[in-house]
């Protein structure tokens, strides 16, 4: 019966499990920049001459690592800020912030999750996130934590569950830190070729987009196995 109940968990990750604990960061970044886009003010421009310095630049990087470090508490979009670490800082820099930023939000999550253990990991997720991760680690085993890297909810509770779980720290780190560098370049190269162009609005709706279309084709392929069969 419990299986069971983690199958249908896996099977529900639908879109509005993914924006709903996204959408209160997302309303804080537009609010400032939809009605400034509207009235034609340049604020890409703005933005991109306050960058230019080093005092900005070591400000900017300290925002986002902080950021991205909290996401285990909160509802941050870790890809809007990945992308936004290459457009401010390129593409060598911005991968450093953006890896060393969700590296120590995992592990701060994880040793949270291994040294707190159940009641720490209750309050800082659901259930049914549990519920899923344990089913997803069960297929997978330490590859959910390279291949749900990328996706909210996902990503947050497959960390919390294993450290519960005492995972050993060795088996732990490898996959993490290589998912998040992969994940860190990608949306960095982004964020450089974006501000490029001045295709940041475009952009940054892309990486709010990618997380959402990257959990729904992970549901959709663990969906196709649970239909298959073992």
């Amino acid at each position: 019966m419990h299986r069971r109940a983690g199958s249908d968990a896996v099977g529900k990750l639908v879109v509005r499990d993914i924006l709903r604990p996204m959408l209160p960061m997302i309303v804080v970044l537009a609010i400032p920049l939809v009605p400034l886009t509207l009235l034609g003010f340049d604020w890409q421009d703005q933005i991109g001459e306050w960058g230019k310095s080093r005092e900005s630049q070591a400000l900017t990087a300290a925002a986002i690592i902080g950021l991205l470090a909290s996401d285990i508490f909160l509802p941050i979009p870790s890809s809007v800020l990945c992308t936004a670490a290459g457009w401010q800082l390129g593409v060598l820099l911005g991968t450093l912030v953006a890896w060393l930023g969700m590296s120590l939000g995992a592990a701060l999550g994880f040793a949270l999750a291994r040294g707190i253990g159940a009641p720490l990991v209750a309050w800082l997720t659901t259930q049914s996130d549990l519920e899923r991760a344990e089913e997803l680690t069960r297929k997978l085993g330490p590859w959910l934590l390279v291949v749900g890297r990328g996706i909210p909810v996902v990503a947050e509770a497959s960390v919390l569950f294993v450290g519960m779980h005492q995972m050993r720290w060795r088996t732990f780190l490898p996959p993490v830190l290589l998912s998040n560098l992969g994940l860190a370049l990608a949306y960095a190269a982004f964020g450089q070729f974006a501000e490029r162009y001045q295709w940041l609005p475009l952009a940054l709706g892309v990486s709010i987009a990618l997380p959402v279309l990257m959990a729904a084709a992970f549901s959709a392929w663990m969906r196709g196995k649970q239909s298959a069969g073992p």
